[in-house]
């Protein structure tokens, strides 16, 4: 559990206290675990922490530590947290589960310990016992879409540390679409010159929604991925990147037009929703991709690249001539092949190079490589039909966890889309679908919360949307057994307070605040009913 254990993995003994003379102990392997600490603690104690070695504690300063060490037989990412009156010893299976154990001592402290000034006449006492815990999934993680609306890298660090505060260790970074390019790649420019900000945005989710008229932008450098992935790593999250293909890719086609099919100028686009235009399937369109992916694989090091696949309308394709001959000469299966074959020929190109593919459920519809992730969103059907296919799946349905949902049926709610989503909607998610086989169920990694921008142009609004949904979101990917969401509920209650002293903008339990309404901006709510049977429909094809 995050906030923090519950009874039932603690038991009680005598408190300690953090005074001037504690100090953190740990062997090189965990030094940056506890620097991390130190430096999680310091601001807000004012206590100068000092960080010793092993050799230090050996020589006999073992009173009034914390002390980190790696333990056998703790499995990844567990620990074992034991408070004495002497102090604090943190055990973990792997340098993750020693850093999941400060952040549950940072989280027995009194909330204040957030804040990052000292605070006057506070005593920092952590109370007594043990907690040994350790995650369910290995997959636990949230994607932030930052092509939508922008978010300046200082506030994607701030991301990540509210991340890491709640246990997640994947950050699914949605870098393109139809209406914007985020990411630098140095041997094509125009995709961040001119692919990286669009004139005006639509205003609300109503389909005849007007324009605002004002300019958005933005991208990030080389510089600033290198440090994104590693204050990343610091906290032991790993950055999977999208780029998605071969649909939401106008950005992309206003920068390179050859890249369309009909090879016309097109602008970065202005409007949500699903877009008609997409790449064409041409050989030197694959050639540009693979160098795309190439600084991608370069940037960001990890074991996985998004590709996409979702929400490609085929009309481009199926009404152009050139196109049709291609799928004729590859000896294909109409559209729904050509877009297999599209992808393919990039999944295998991240294979080769020790990637693994990462897209959406729709890839679901032509031959999916092996090896690759299906993420299921439209509902759970992808998960099982993915699962039954052998595939690996991370979970993310859209009425579970979708934090760009609307929070409930007030009608107060800033541009209200699709179904309610509420807490225990979020806190009621698990990732393994019923009905599967053990050995399927074994293929579901995890699952992650999905925060899409269309209406969420700053990071007070996302994190109104986020929070606290995601904090249950988070529990229920860490925590195995029963789910009791009154007694959630009242935990939640002391970690809204570590949210507040963190500066946390999330939704009160009684509704957005005034300045969190958006009035006269339209949305377009859906009822459960209504939404069921859309997304039945858009699964058709993909069932097992």
């Amino acid at each position: 559990m995050l906030l923090p254990a519950p009874v039932s993995s603690r038991t009680a003994g005598a408190a300690f206290r953090l005074d001037a003379d504690t100090a953190v102990t740990a062997p090189p392997q965990l030094a940056d675990e506890a620097r991390w600490l130190q430096a999680a603690l310091r601001p807000a104690t004012g206590l100068p922490l000092p960080v010793r070695s092993d050799v230090d504690a050996e020589a006999g300063v073992s009173d009034n530590t914390v002390a980190l060490s790696l333990r056998d037989g703790l499995g990844p990412e567990a620990y074992e947290l034991t408070v004495g009156p002497a102090g604090v010893t943190i055990a973990g299976g792997d340098p993750a589960g020693v850093f999941y154990g400060c952040q549950t001592l940072r989280q027995l402290l009194p909330p204040d310990v957030f804040r990052r000034a000292p605070v006057p006449g506070a005593v920092w006492t952590v109370p007594g016992g043990t907690v040994r815990d350790a995650p369910r999934f290995r997959w636990r993680g949230a994607m932030l879409d930052v092509a939508r609306h922008f978010m300046p890298k200082h506030d994607v660090l701030r991301f990540l540390d509210l991340l890491a505060m709640h246990r997640l260790n994947t950050f699914h970074l949605h870098l393109t679409d139809d209406q914007g390019w985020r990411l630098e790649i140095a041997r094509y420019p125009r995709l961040t010159e001119v692919g990286s900000w669009r004139r005006e945005s639509q205003r609300g989710a109503a389909r005849d929604a007007p324009g605002d008229g004002r300019p958005h932008g933005g991208f990030y450098t080389r510089a600033d991925i290198h440090e994104i992935v590693g204050y990343a790593r610091q906290l032991h999250i790993t950055v999977v990147p999208e780029i998605d293909l071969p649909g939401h890719s106008q950005a992309a086609i206003a920068a390179y037009p050859e890249l369309g099919v009909t090879g016309e100028p097109l602008e970065v686009r202005t409007r949500w929703g699903v877009n008609r235009h997409l790449l064409n399937a041409e050989d030197s369109t694959v050639a540009f991709f693979r160098h795309v992916l190439d600084e991608v694989m370069e940037l960001f090091p990890g074991p996985y690249v998004g590709i996409g696949g979702d929400e490609c309308p085929k009309d481009e394709w199926r009404d152009d001539p050139r196109t049709q001959e291609l799928i004729r000469r590859r000896g294909l299966a109409g559209e729904k092949g050509l877009q297999a074959w599209f992808l393919r020929q990039l999944s295998d190109h991240l294979t080769a190079r020790g990637c693994r593919p990462f897209g959406w459920d729709e890839i679901l519809e032509g031959d999916v490589p092996a090896g690759t992730v299906v993420a299921s969103w439209r509902g759970m059907t992808g998960a099982v039909t993915a699962a039954r296919r052998g595939h690996d799946v991370v979970s993310c349905p859209d009425d579970q966890v979708y934090l760009d949902y609307r929070q409930s049926e007030l009608p107060d709610e800033p541009i209200p889309f699709a179904v309610p989503l509420t807490l225990e909607n979020a806190y009621a998610f698990d990732p393994v679908p019923a009905g599967l086989t053990p050995p399927e169920a074994a293929r579901i990694l995890g699952g992650q919360a999905n925060i899409w921008t269309e209406h969420m142009d700053s990071p007070r609004t996302v994190d109104y949307f986020a929070f606290p949904r995601l904090c249950a979101v988070a529990e229920a990917l860490w925590s195995a057994g029963p789910r009791d969401v009154a007694a959630f509920r009242d935990r939640l209650r002391t970690h809204l307070l570590r949210l507040d002293a963190l500066g946390v903008e999330y939704r009160r339990e009684s509704g957005p605040l005034p300045w969190q309404t958006r009035p006269g901006v339209a949305g377009r709510p859906a009822t459960r009913t209504q939404w069921a049977a859309h997304i039945d429909g858009l699964v058709a094809d993909i069932r097992s």
